[in-house]
């Protein structure tokens, strides 16, 4: 059998700068506009030193985005980082340091930060869930429930914070789900025959809500399957029925007090949609001194 991850899509390691580039630029497109009438207060000689802190636990990611803000604001300001991408940090502890025209820093704060604390979220929480289920083989993926425009940044910092990217869009694997079968005469088979032929080489996961589905993947020979909300004990006697035949990724409604039952059933990915779009951003703060 084929590995789930050789077949996929390499994982998000990096975002190409020429993307944060372009995500920058659009942001500060939307706050500045023709200019920051706010930064205009400050007398345009005048020189500071500001730091950044965070005020509760987290997972770092954002740093490309952090100082390209900086850069196409000013590119003379100075940045000092404590910390970098996937690095664990405590809280009340310093990320980085800027020092430079007050102008400046200013008006780079608010971006800065947006991306900061967003991309930080993202991988604090995948830490969660992997913590969750230490001891197991189960690995943690994401899945295409990001922001709009922040697709691949989003499942960069999954994978700062130790998760597996699952297919980046509808282009480098086939994931066929009810509607997708339904169109394919109700046949799992067909749909799956049909995958191959389009792309050979590419992933190909079915999703099933019920053991006959599940029996109809293993013998259309899935890469993987998902378990599209079964119960604890549906999926221990999935992983029995398939017995190694296809991987087995578990989705629907797991959460922080359920993953690690689980992951204990021997599946091998569990998707979970709350990385990437249920997040609270971290909470951090820009303190001049």
């Amino acid at each position: 059998m084929s590995n789930f991850l050789h077949l996929k899509t390499e994982q998000i390691t990096a975002v190409p700068q020429i993307l944060v580039t372009k995500m920058v630029t659009q942001a500060l497109a939307e706050d500045i506009d023709q200019g920051d009438i706010n930064a205009l207060l400050i007398d345009e000689k005048e020189i500071s030193k500001a730091r950044v802190i965070t005020r509760e636990p987290m997972i770092m990611c954002g740093y490309d985005w952090v100082n390209e803000v900086f850069k196409q604001i000013d590119p003379k300001l100075q940045l000092h980082w404590y910390y970098h991408d996937g690095d664990k940090i405590l809280a009340n502890k310093t990320l980085f340091e800027v020092e430079g025209l007050a102008r400046g820093i200013l008006s780079a704060e608010r971006n800065a930060l947006n991306f900061l604390q967003m991309l930080s979220a993202v991988a604090t929480k995948t830490r969660e869930y992997i913590k969750a289920i230490e001891g197991t083989n189960c690995k943690i993926l994401d899945t295409r429930k990001t922001i709009p425009g922040f697709r691949l940044a989003q499942k960069y910092a999954v994978t700062c914070g130790g998760g597996v990217n699952h297919r980046i869009g509808l282009f480098d694997a086939f994931l066929i789900k009810e509607n997708h079968i339904a169109a394919c005469n109700h046949s799992i088979i067909k749909a799956v025959e049909k995958a191959h032929e389009i792309a050979p080489h590419k992933l190909v996961e079915v999703e099933v809500e019920n053991f006959d589905e599940l029996n109809e993947a293993l013998s259309a020979k899935a890469d993987v399957i998902m378990l599209d909300n079964f119960s604890i004990e549906d999926m221990k006697k999935a992983v029995s029925i398939a017995k190694g035949q296809a991987q087995l990724e578990a989705s629907g409604n797991i959460s922080l007090d359920t993953i690690y039952a689980v992951a204990q059933t021997g599946v091998d990915f569990i998707s979970i949609g709350a990385l990437t779009k249920h997040i609270q951003a971290i909470d951090l703060s820009m303190r001049f001194f």
